[in-house]
């Protein structure tokens, strides 16, 4: 634990969050029409060579490297989608084939030449150069993927080029793992739904709108499950229902105040904490742990209620753990170098969570980073994160920055956090 008010490190507390997160073992066979985004659940084999017989690169002559430098009969014309006796090994001395891209290469030629790189050509005979090497233009069957080799590994997340490798294999169907189902709850009796009136003390809940709609874009399919009222009992009852979600995500109600029920609501349902505080600003409150029952392991992470804070620390550790949750062995941010626009002040001796904008390889800080934790419109503003660490006061301009690339969002940290 952290001197700073027992609050835990920063680093520490993202290790702590990754190392509880246990991957799910079910798994599903769907369609590839429907598999993109979706997490591949064991190794794919190549089960047909690529290409699957020695095939021409261009539009060309098929000839044999010995005969570079000379002036050849042309035999015939092969093009794609000929095979049996229209590709068979005819060839004499001093003759070639005229052949189109893709089409199959007979066993008697190991060199192709692209028509306009010949010295003459006519539809009889072709004049070859002769400084020319063997091979060129060639595909081999199998050059690129050999039968029983690796495709792509489980854990992989499935984009538009694993579809096309699953395509050009023939096959149709993949066993992926299964989607982890997410509830999402908010705390407070002066929470109001945005269907319904609310008058000056009271606000619209818009908590619940924003991290399922964040994790819908990060490729989570989430449930909003309701508001948990600020009293204790009816706070267990509420949680006991929510144990057949893989992960639970509340915002609110884990700070130290006297109506806070969530933190101790979950404990009474057999939460064990990993951590409670964390020395960040903003974001002190976030407490992270789980639920074991029933050879289940429920996930249950506890955001701030400001919706700024709860936005920021979502990205910056929630969607990192349901990564691993989900079987994504690519579960880290990735990061990248970006040039700091502006010079800023940032409070000393805590990790501090700056806004900003990146444009162009440079990072531009929100509102000076002058702004509250529960401010909305600040969020809006950015399209990105800077994570100093607990020694640094100022960033200085064109200061060089490491940035974590984040689905659409971008997160910026002067330190790799996730090593």
């Amino acid at each position: 634990m952290s001197n700073k008010m027992n609050f835990l490190d920063f680093q520490e507390a993202v290790k702590i969050s990754l190392d509880l997160a246990k991957t799910t073992t079910l798994k599903e066979i769907i369609p590839i029409s429907k598999a993109l985004g979706r997490v591949v659940g064991s190794d794919v084999l190549c089960k047909k060579n690529l290409p699957s017989f020695n095939n021409s690169a261009m539009d060309g002559f098929a000839f044999k490297i010995k005969d570079a430098g000379k002036t050849l009969k042309i035999k015939k014309v092969i093009f794609a989608g000929d095979k049996g006796d229209d590709v068979k090994a005819i060839l004499k001395e001093e003759e070639c084939y005229k052949i189109m891209t893709g089409a199959k290469v007979p066993s008697d030629v190991d060199t192709i030449i692209p028509i306009e790189n010949c010295i003459n050509a006519n539809e009889q005979t072709v004049t070859l150069p002769s400084d020319l090497k063997e091979g060129s233009n060639l595909r081999l069957k199998g050059e690129e993927q050999k039968e029983g080799n690796v495709l792509f590994k489980k854990g992989e997340v499935i984009n538009s080029s694993h579809i096309t490798l699953l395509a050009s294999q023939g096959l149709m169907m993949i066993e992926v793992f299964k989607q982890i189902s997410i509830a999402v709850v908010s705390t407070g009796n002066e929470l109001k739904e945005p269907w319904e009136e609310a008058n000056e003390e009271e606000i619209y809940n818009c908590n619940s709108y924003a991290l399922v709609s964040l994790l819908s874009e990060a490729g989570f399919d989430a449930t909003y499950s309701g508001v948990v009222p600020d009293n204790l009992e009816e706070s267990i009852n509420f949680i006991s229902n929510l144990k057949t979600y893989d992960v639970v995500i509340t915002t609110g109600g884990i700070s130290m105040g006297d109506a806070d029920f969530v933190g101790e609501a979950f404990i009474q349902n057999g939460l064990k904490t990993a951590f409670h505080g964390v020395n960040v600003k903003p974001g002190r409150p976030i407490m992270m742990g789980s639920i074991e029952h029933e050879n289940k392991q429920t996930f249950v992470m506890c955001l701030p209620g400001n919706p700024l804070t709860a936005m920021v620390n979502m990205q910056l550790f929630a969607i990192p753990v349901l990564n691993k949750i989900q079987g994504n062995s690519g579960f880290y941010h990735d990061i990248c170098i970006a040039n700091n626009v502006q010079e800023f002040k940032t409070k000393k001796g805590r990790v501090n969570l700056v806004l900003g904008n990146l444009e162009n390889g440079g990072f531009s800080v929100t509102r000076n980073n002058k702004y509250g934790s529960g401010m909305i419109t600040a969020l809006y503003e950015s399209n990105c994160i800077l994570v100093t660490d607990e020694n640094t006061s100022n960033i200085e301009q064109k200061q060089m920055v490491k940035v974590i690339k984040f689905n659409n969002k971008l997160l910026q940290t002067q330190i790799n956090i996730f090593n």
